[in-house]
C-alpha cells in the first residue's frame, strides 16, 4: 500500500513536472472566468492553468509548490463562493502552495464588509519598493470605478487614495483615506479589489499595472515574470513612429463625423424621456451611457454633449447628457464640413436640423432673446437648462460653428440670427473691448444693453474673450461698421501689452496662446501692419516652444495662482475644474481647450500670412492628431473620438483627472470633436475658414440690424 502511494504521488509530481518542462512556466491552479483578463493573457503567454469550480477545489487539487490564482468571479458583485477558510489555508500551508486571492466574501482575520466602497476619484498609489523601476513608492494606478473591500492591515503594498499627481501621489498619503489594495497576510497575497480587471476596466498607465501583474505571477510562480504588453479596448489609432496611410487624414475625418451617430448622440423621440431624466438637471446632469440598441435622431431634437471622465468597472463610460447651445453650433459645422467633403446628404441635412434647434425650435433663443426690443435680443442661452446665461466665449463658438455651417451648406437661412447674435454681443462689451466672464438676461434687462456698452472693464483672457473678437473684425469685413474694429483692435493691445503675467489663465496658459491666434490673425486680414504681423508671430512662437516632435503642444501653466482652485492638499482633487498637469514639463497635452483650437488657430494664420513654419506646424499637428484618434471595436460611442487628456511620452490616455467637469477621458461632440474634423476638413482642401465664408449674404441683414440695435449707442 505504501509502495503504490509512493508512485501515485511521483507520478502525481512528474505530471506537474513534465508541463513544466514542455512549456517552461509553472502550472497554476485556476479559480475565475474564463473571460477573465489575467486568465486570458497568462493563457496567451502560455501559462498551463487549470480551472476548478470553487476556490477550495483549486487549494486542494493544487500540486504541491504550485501557484493558485482565485479571481473576482462576479466583480463588482460579491462572490458567496470566494471564501477563504482556516481549514484551506492550512491545506495550503502544508503543501507549500502560492497563492493570490482577489476579492474575497471572507477571509481569516479580515474584517471583510457584505459590500464593497464604490470609488471614482480614488487611485492606487504604491507603498513599497517591490514593483521595480517603472512603479516606486508612490506611483499611481489608475483603477477606474474601484470597488475596494474596506479592511484594515499592516504595511499594505498598494493602497487606494484620493491624491494630487500625475504619475505618482505628489503630496503623500497626507489629508487623505487609506484603503489597502494588495497586501499580504498568512504568507497569502491578497487583492481587495479586481487587479485582474485591468483590460476591461481600462487599468492605466500601462508601464505600472504591468509591473504589478508581473508581480503577482512571479508570487504564484515562484519564479521571475515579464507580463506581455496587451492591446487595450480603448486605444490610438497609430502609434507615434512610422508614416500615416495615404488616406489616414480622409478616414479620420470619416470616423470623426461617424461617431457622433456612434455614440447615439443624436438625441430620438423614443428615448427623449430618457435624456430628459438626465439632462434637465443643471448642475449634474450625467447618466449612464445611451444603449447601442436605440435609434439615432435625425439632429432636430438637438446632440448630446459628449462623454465625462468617468469609467465605470466595465470600461464604459459615463454620458453628459447637457443639451448646450455652443455644441449645437459646432456639431452643425462638422457634419456640414464632413457632408460637403464627404458628399453625403444626410451629414448635411443633420446639420441643418441641429443649427434650426439652435436658433428655432429650443429655447437658446427664446422669450427675451428672440424680442427686437428687449436688452437680451440676439444673445444665445448657455444650455437649455441654463437659457438666461451668456457666456462670451460659449456664444463665440456657437456662432463661429452655425455660420461655418451655412457656408459649406450655401445657405444664408440664418443670416438675421447669427448678425443679431454677433451684434447683440458686442452692444454688451464695454470700451476697451472686454465683455468679463459671463452676463445674465437679468441683469442685462434690468440695467439695459448700454450699460454694458459704456462700461470700463479690463479683462485680459483670451480664453473669454478672443473668439468674439474674431466675429467682430469678421462682421467689420462684411459691413464696415467702424466700431466693430476700433474697439478689438484696442482690446487687443491691452490684451498684447498684459501678456503674460497680466492674464487670466484658468486650466493652462497654453490654453490662452491657442485662443489669442484667431482675432490675430485675422486682424491681419482686415489690417494688415507690421505691429498686427509681429504680435501674431510672437504669440504663434510663444505657443510653439511647447510643441514637440510628434506634433502635440504641450501644456503649460502660468505664474501664480490661476482662475480655479489651487490643489494645496489631497482632499482638493476633484473639487474645481483643472489642469490635465500638476508642474510644468509633464509630457501631456490637452484637446479640449488646447490642441483643438491650435489646429484651427494655426490654420487660419498660416493662410492668412503665407507663413511656411505656421503651415508646417499646423500639419504636424494634424498628423498628431490623426495618430491618437481613439479606435475601439468594444466601445463604438469612443470609436473615431478624441480624449481631452493625451500622455505623449507614454502615448497613451492618461493625466491629472481632477477636473470636476471635464477631466482626463471626457469627450465633446462640439469643443473637441468638431474643431479637429471641421479643421482636419479644411487642410484636405486647402482652404481657411475666412476664405469659405467670405461670399457670404450677411452683410445686408447685418447693416439694417446695426441701425435697429447699435444707431443710439455712443462710441
Amino acid at each position: 500500500m505504501q509502495v503504490k502511494y509512493i508512485i501515485g504521488l511521483l507520478f502525481w509530481l512528474g505530471a506537474g513536472m513534465m508541463v513544466n518542462a514542455q512549456t517552461g512556466k509553472k502550472s497554476i491552479a485556476y479559480y475565475g472566468s474564463e473571460q477573465n483578463d489575467l486568465y486570458v493573457l497568462l493563457k496567451e503567454e502560455g501559462y498551463p492553468l487549470k480551472q476548478y469550480k470553487t476556490p477550495g477545489a483549486a487549494i486542494r487539487a493544487a500540486p504541491a509548490g504550485s501557484g493558485v490564482l482565485i479571481t473576482a468571479v462576479h466583480y463588482p458583485e460579491m462572490d458567496p463562493e470566494n471564501r477563504i477558510s482556516e481549514a484551506l489555508l492550512h491545506t495550503a500551508a502544508s503543501r507549500g502552495l502560492r497563492l493570490y486571492v482577489e476579492y474575497p466574501a471572507a477571509y481569516p482575520g479580515l474584517d471583510i464588509p457584505s459590500k464593497p466602497l464604490e470609488t471614482h476619484l480614488e487611485r492606487g498609489v504604491v507603498t513599497t519598493d517591490l514593483f521595480g523601476s517603472a512603479a516606486p513608492r508612490m506611483a499611481l494606478l489608475g483603477i477606474q470605478n474601484c470597488h475596494v473591500l474596506p479592511v484594515t492591515v499592516k504595511d499594505p503594498l498598494i493602497v487606494l487614495a484620493k491624491v494630487v499627481g500625475v504619475d505618482k501621489a505628489e503630496l503623500g498619503l497626507d489629508s487623505t483615506l487609506t484603503y489597502p489594495l494588495l497586501f499580504r497576510k498568512n504568507g497569502v497575497l491578497i487583492g481587495t479589489t479586481a487587479f485582474s480587471n485591468f483590460k476591461t476596466g481600462r487599468y492605466g498607465p500601462e508601464l505600472p499595472v504591468r509591473s504589478v501583474l508581473s508581480y503577482i505571477v512571479s508570487q504564484l510562480t515562484g519564479a521571475s515574470a515579464a507580463v506581455k504588453q496587451w492591446k487595450p479596448d480603448v486605444r490610438p489609432m497609430f502609434g507615434r513612429t512610422g508614416q500615416l496611410p495615404a488616406n489616414a487624414l480622409r478616414n479620420s475625418i470619416q470616423k470623426g463625423v461617424e461617431w457622433y451617430a456612434n455614440g447615439r448622440f443624436y438625441i430620438h423621440p423614443v428615448w427623449k424621456k430618457e435624456w430628459e431624466k438626465y439632462g434637465s438637471d443643471g448642475l449634474k446632469p450625467v447618466g449612464p451611457p445611451v444603449s447601442q440598441d436605440q435609434p439615432n435622431g435625425d439632429g432636430s431634437l438637438g446632440i448630446l454633449e459628449g462623454h465625462t471622465s468617468t469609467i465605470y468597472y466595465d470600461g464604459s463610460q459615463q454620458y453628459r447628457y447637457w443639451m448646450r447651445a455652443d455644441v449645437q453650433g459646432e456639431a452643425g459645422m462638422a457634419l456640414a464640413a464632413a457632408g460637403r467633403l464627404l458628399r453625403n446628404t444626410d451629414y448635411k441635412n443633420r446639420a441643418v436640423n441641429i443649427i434650426n434647434y439652435l436658433f428655432k425650435t429650443s429655447n437658446l433663443r427664446a422669450g427675451p432673446k428672440s424680442d427686437p426690443q428687449s436688452p437680451a435680443y440676439g444673445l444665445i442661452g448657455w444650455a437649455t437648462t441654463n437659457a438666461g446665461t451668456f457666456y462670451g466665449d460659449d456664444n463665440s463658438r456657437a456662432i463661429l460653428g452655425a455660420l461655418g455651417a451655412a457656408a459649406y451648406l450655401k445657405t444664408g437661412q440664418w443670416n438675421k440670427e447669427l448678425a443679431a447674435a454677433i451684434l447683440a454681443n458686442f452692444r454688451t462689451t464695454g470700451r476697451q473691448g472686454f465683455r468679463g466672464e459671463r452676463l445674465e438676461e437679468a441683469d442685462i434687462i434690468k440695467n439695459g444693453w448700454r450699460y454694458y456698452y459704456n462700461r470700463d472693464l479690463e479683462h485680459p483672457s483670451p480664453h473669454f474673450e478672443s473668439w468674439m473678437w474674431a466675429l467682430y473684425l469678421w462682421l467689420y469685413h462684411k459691413t464696415g461698421y467702424q466700431p466693430l474694429l476700433e474697439r478689438t483692435k484696442k482690446a487687443i493691445a491691452i490684451t498684447m501689452k498684459d501678456y503674460p503675467d497680466q492674464w487670466k489663465w484658468g486650466s493652462s496658459l497654453q490654453t490662452q496662446r491657442a485662443r489669442m491666434i484667431l482675432p490675430l490673425a485675422w486682424l491681419v486680414r482686415v489690417e494688415d501692419t507690421p505691429e498686427h504681423r509681429q504680435w501674431l508671430d510672437e504669440m504663434i512662437r510663444e505657443l510653439l516652444k511647447y510643441q514637440d516632435s510628434c506634433g502635440i503642444i504641450r501644456e503649460e501653466l502660468g505664474k501664480g495662482k490661476g482662475m480655479f482652485k489651487e490643489l494645496k492638499t489631497n482632499n482638493d482633487y476633484g473639487s474645481d475644474e483643472g489642469s490635465l498637469i500638476t508642474k510644468n514639463g509633464q509630457q501631456i497635452g490637452c484637446m479640449l481647450y488646447t490642441n483643438n483650437f491650435a489646429l484651427f488657430s494655426l490654420h487660419e494664420a498660416a493662410l492668412a500670412t503665407g507663413n511656411r513654419d505656421y503651415l508646417q506646424a499646423t500639419r504636424k499637428l494634424s498628423d498628431f492628431l490623426t495618430r491618437i484618434q481613439v479606435q475601439s471595436s468594444k466601445h463604438k460611442d469612443l470609436d473615431g473620438a478624441w480624449f481631452r487628456a493625451f500622455d505623449y511620452g507614454k502615448w497613451e490616455y492618461w493625466a491629472s483627472n481632477s477636473d470636476a467637469g471635464w477631466g482626463a477621458w471626457c469627450t465633446l461632440t462640439g469643443w473637441i470633436q468638431s474643431w479637429i474634423v471641421t479643421t482636419q476638413t479644411q487642410i484636405v482642401q486647402n482652404q481657411s475658414y475666412w476664405d469659405l465664408t467670405k461670399n457670404t449674404s450677411i452683410g445686408a441683414p447685418a447693416q439694417k440690424l446695426i441701425h435697429q440695435m447699435l444707431d443710439t449707442a455712443k462710441p
